[in-house]
């Protein structure tokens, strides 16, 4: 079961001013426990915007508390590029924040915590570079995008460093993803050779 890809969000912060808490990050469920959308405020003018894109002590107020540790920046040359759908198993498991520093993204999460009531279930949304939207992907989930135009860059923050002794992955399309792409993707020959969704015992448990 999907939740669909989410293409017609829209969110914009205030052109000028300050901004504390709430006003500086919008958070929005997504249906799936723990996993979120952020979007940070932006203030512009004639030059360009600015954007708090993290703030810790902000999001703690707002009941996020996560200690970055490693910061991911993967530049995409063709659009139709699709990476994932990726974890890191524990004792490394990671929380991602993932955004789109330029160019446009589909990103997408699925829950694999094992006793979940959304168990199999993705969620969707479109990152671009102008939206400044972000995913915050929980530990339990598989995380993948595909990139919509050329030149795609993706920065994302971790939790946890990169251990490839628990990195894994989970076909792409055994998940029933509705990707909003036609023919195949561009992808890794680890992720081409990932197994399916139905044959993957997953190493996460959900905890309520």
């Amino acid at each position: 079961m999907g939740l669909g890809p989410d293409r017609d969000r829209t969110g914009t912060g205030p052109e000028s001013g300050a901004a504390s808490g709430a006003e500086a990050m919008q958070i929005e469920e997504t249906g799936l426990p723990g996993l979120k959308v952020l979007t940070p405020a932006r203030f512009g003018d004639a030059r360009g915007f600015f954007s708090e894109s993290w703030n810790k002590r902000r999001l703690q107020e707002q009941g996020i508390d996560l200690e970055f540790v490693q910061d991911n920046h993967s530049l995409s040359v063709q659009a139709g590029t699709l990476r994932g759908l990726h974890f890191q198993a524990p004792p490394h498991a990671q929380d991602k924040l993932v955004r789109c520093g330029r160019g446009a993204l589909f990103d997408v999460a699925v829950d694999i915590r094992k006793g979940s009531p959304a168990y199999g279930q993705w969620f969707g949304i479109e990152l671009t570079a102008e939206n400044g939207k972000q995913l915050l992907v929980p530990k339990g989930f598989l995380h993948g995008f595909l990139t919509r135009v050329a030149e795609t860059e993706v920065i994302y923050k971790c939790t946890d460093y990169y251990a490839p002794e628990c990195d894994g992955a989970v076909a792409w399309n055994s998940c029933g993803i509705d990707w909003g792409f036609e023919g195949r993707p561009l992808l890794s020959e680890k992720d081409a050779a990932a197994p399916r969704l139905a044959d993957f015992d997953s190493p996460f448990v959900w905890e309520g």
